[in-house]
Parts: structure tokens; C-alpha cells; sequence
């Protein structure tokens, strides 16, 4: 079988190294791809909203199955132009991908078929989100309704920052058309898990569990990221909160999606918060999620095709999954300056010590090839170096140590990846 990947990312180098492990799949393309990719698929230069052309590739290689992975091809409607070519494509059509597309729509659902979430209201305007924000409990939460990219979040801890961020998303325009509708949230407290699952539009399967940290530095400090690192399983993640979960908030979105007549085939990544009135949701993504994909993956004993396969054929309750019984860390090696400004073009050393070294790997976010064929750093997150061990401190010693093994002139990365793990 002949595969296509969209997307150039470590979640994409994870599913790509993930897919060459299937006995079913002979070739893998990847659009764009980066220089870890390479290794594994053939990079093929069509970027990820470039749905035609995308289509076009696919009928003329005749690729069996096109796997879209990033959020803003999904959101606008890339399915849906390779389901009308006559391809077979895995992931939510645009009329489903809006659960991550428009925070205001999963609110409102998680409202209309009592899903736990936190209590908000939702604002066209500034001026009636600012009249709204003189009275409100503190501290606050501000989130863009559209996509941008993971970070269009912002904790207010009181009124001056709360309009202040009004600001920042609807006059400033900081994440650009997102922030022309906001979602304003109660701001609750716990621990965060994300849970990943395949859903086949009726039924859903949950993968293991994991912890992702945005904050640029450590102690959580910093600005929002896309990810600085993250652990596999959740040690919060307990059978009670699963069951609760399972109950309450994962077949009842997808039954509400069905519902609505928004099928969902694809990837439902739930955010949870487990506070002290039990878990509930703080976001929907419609895609695999980065970095937790590169702790998910490695750990999944399953066929990537073979679920993916079932998930487009409606044969999903026919999969267990299952999952090794180990840990995986992953900490993100970033550019000096990231999320902001930062410099790229830096050759990459060390990572040929990955090659033989079982159950240690480095999944590229941002990276190519420079005119000398060198591996340079092409982005603000460079690589993920996850490793895995018996538990999550091993998994965690072993990560820290993988990330001595690689070089580049500005490589920044946080010291207390996991710290949590410790808490238990």
C-alpha cells in the first residue's frame, strides 16, 4: 500500500515512522515532510493547504490512503476535497474538524448534550466582552474561537489583564481572524491530562494517556508554546477518572457530533482538567497532538494502518488497542528565543547516536537540508527527543540523557519536563 502524510512536524515524523512498521505499507510520500522524514518517506514539496494539488499527487501515484494530520488543512476542508477526487482519506471533514475549529461551536455542544466543561459565555464584539469583564470572577480565562496554532489562550489573573487581552486578540489582532469571536471561561484549577482517541463516527477508542507542557520555561513560566514536552502515561489518569471519562465525556461527543450530523472519522484529542467536581473538558482538538503523538505512538503495539483503516470503514469496534506497559518523556529541544523571535539555519550534530539505540528516538519538528545536504534547524521547536523506560522517571532519566547526544548553536530546552512525576 502506498500512503501520503500531510503535515511537517515531529507528530507527522512520529505517524510516518509509525506507518513504515506496518507490513501493509510498501511507500510512504510525505507533503511537506522535513529532514528526519526523509529518512523514511519520500518528501514531496506541496504545501499542507494545498488541497488540489495534494488530490492531484495522490490520483497520479495512486497512493491508497491520504493521512491529514495538521489542524488548519482539516479545518478547511481538506477531506472533503480528497473524498470528492475519489481518494480514501483519514481524518474529520471540515464539518467535523470544527469541534477544534471554532472554540465557541464545542462550548456551545458540550452546553446543549451536558458534557462537563467550565461555564463561559462568548463575544463578537469587544465592547460587550469589556462591559462583561467589570463584573466577572477572577481570574479569568480568554480564548480565541478560530485556530492559532495552540497558543491563542490567555490567563487573565485580573481585571486589568483580562482587558488588556480583549485587546491583544480583538483590536491587536495578535492571532488574526481567530480572535474575531472569543470565548471568555470560568478558570479552573486541577491537573491536566490530554487523551488522544480514534473515533470511526460511532464508536471510539482511547489511547493511553498523557501530559503536554506549553510554557516556554521552566517552573511554567514563560509564554504559550506549542508543546515543550510531554509524559506518557498520566500517573493522575487514574481507572476512575477513565471510567467517569469514558461515561460522560468521550462516546457522549461523539454521539453528539453524530447528532448534529457531523460525523466524526479521525482523531478526538480531549484536554481535561480533573478538579475537585471531577474531569472536564477544556478543549477538543481534531487531530493527533504535538508533542504527545511522539509519547502515544512508541508505546502503541498496534498497526497504524490497520487502525487508521478501520476508522474510514466504520469497523472500529472490531479494534482493541493496546499499549506496552512502560513510560515514554519526550522533551522538546526549541530555538533561544521561542515563541518569539529566534535565529534558524544551524547545522544539527549527534543525531546519528539515535540510529542503534533501541526505545530512544528524535522526531523533527523543524528542520530541512541547507544547500551542503546538512541537517540545519528550520523552526522554533527543532526536535523531540523521547525515550522510553520501565516507568516514568527511567523514561525521564533516559530522555534527559538523549538530549546530551545532539548539538545545535541555539538549543534551549526546559529542565522540569515531568516534574509532576514526581508529585505522585
Amino acid at each position: 500500500m502506498k500512503v501520503l502524510v500531510v503535515g511537517g512536524g515531529g507528530r507527522e515524523h512520529a505517524i510516518v515512522w509509525k506507518l513504515a512498521q506496518s507490513p501493509k505499507v510498501d511507500k510512504i510520500y510525505c507533503a511537506p515532510g522535513n529532514a528526519g522524514i526523509a529518512e523514511l518517506a519520500e518528501c514531496v514539496n506541496i504545501g499542507v493547504m494545498e488541497f488540489d494539488k495534494l488530490a492531484e499527487f495522490a490520483k497520479e501515484h495512486e497512493v491508497d490512503l491520504t493521512v491529514v494530520a495538521p489542524d488548519d488543512p482539516l479545518a478547511g476542508g481538506a477531506i472533503d476535497v480528497l473524498e470528492k477526487a475519489g481518494l480514501r482519506a483519514f481524518g474529520p471533514r471540515a464539518n467535523a474538524a470544527i469541534l477544534e475549529g471554532s472554540k465557541a461551536f464545542s462550548k456551545d455542544l458540550m452546553k446543549k448534550y451536558g458534557i462537563p466543561t467550565a461555564t463561559y459565555e462568548t463575544f463578537d464584539t469587544p465592547e460587550s466582552a469589556l462591559e462583561y469583564l467589570e463584573t466577572a470572577k477572577m481570574p479569568i480565562v480568554l480564548k480565541a474561537d478560530g485556530l492559532a496554532l495552540g497558543k491563542g489562550v490567555l490567563i487573565c489573573m485580573n481585571r486589568e489583564e483580562a482587558k488588556a487581552g480583549v485587546k491583544t486578540l480583538m483590536l491587536d489582532k495578535q492571532f488574526g481572524s481567530a480572535g474575531n469571536r472569543i470565548v471568555v471561561e470560568e478558570f479552573m484549577t486541577g491537573r491536566e491530562v490530554s487523551v488522544l482517541s480514534f473515533v470511526d463516527g460511532k464508536t471510539i477508542r482511547i489511547m493511553t494517556s498523557a501530559q503536554d507542557h506549553k510554557r516556554a520555561k521552566d517552573g511554567d513560566q514563560g509564554l504559550n508554546t506549542g508543546g515543550m514536552g510531554t509524559f506518557s502515561p498520566s500517573p493522575f489518569y487514574t481507572e476512575e477518572v477513565d471510567a467517569f471519562c469514558r461515561e460522560h465525556i468521550y462516546q457522549p461527543t461523539v454521539d453528539a457530533m453524530r447528532a448534529e450530523g457531523r460525523e466524526f472519522k479521525g482523531i478526538i484529542f480531549f484536554g481535561l482538567m480533573l478538579t475537585e467536581d471531577g474531569p472536564k473538558v477544556l478543549e477538543y482538538n481534531a487531530r493527533f497532538g504535538d508533542p504527545e503523538t511522539q509519547v502515544v505512538l512508541p508505546r502503541m503495539k498496534n498497526d497504524l494502518f490497520e487502525v487508521f483503516e478501520a476508522c474510514i470503514d466504520g469497523t472500529l469496534d472490531q479494534v482493541e488497542l493496546e499499549f506496552e506497559d512502560n513510560a515514554a518523556v519526550c522533551v522538546m529541544l526549541a530555538s533561544d528565543g521561542y515563541p518569539e523571535h529566534y535565529e534558524k539555519g544551524y547545522p544539527i550534530s549527534g543525531l546519528e547516536k539515535f540510529k542503534d539505540a533501541e526505545g530512544y528516538y528524535a522526531f523533527h519538528s523543524g528542520t530541512k537540508f541547507d544547500e551542503n545536504g546538512r541537517v540545519v534547524t528550520n523552526g522554533g521547536r527543532v526536535l523531540g527527543v523521547t525515550a522510553l523506560g520501565k516507568d516514568l522517571k527511567e523514561a525521564r532519566a533516559n530522555a534527559y540523557k538523549a538530549t546530551e547526544w545532539v548539538e545545535f548553536e541555539n538549543k534551549y530546552m526546559r529542565h522540569d519536563i515531568g516534574h509532576a512525576i514526581d508529585e505522585v
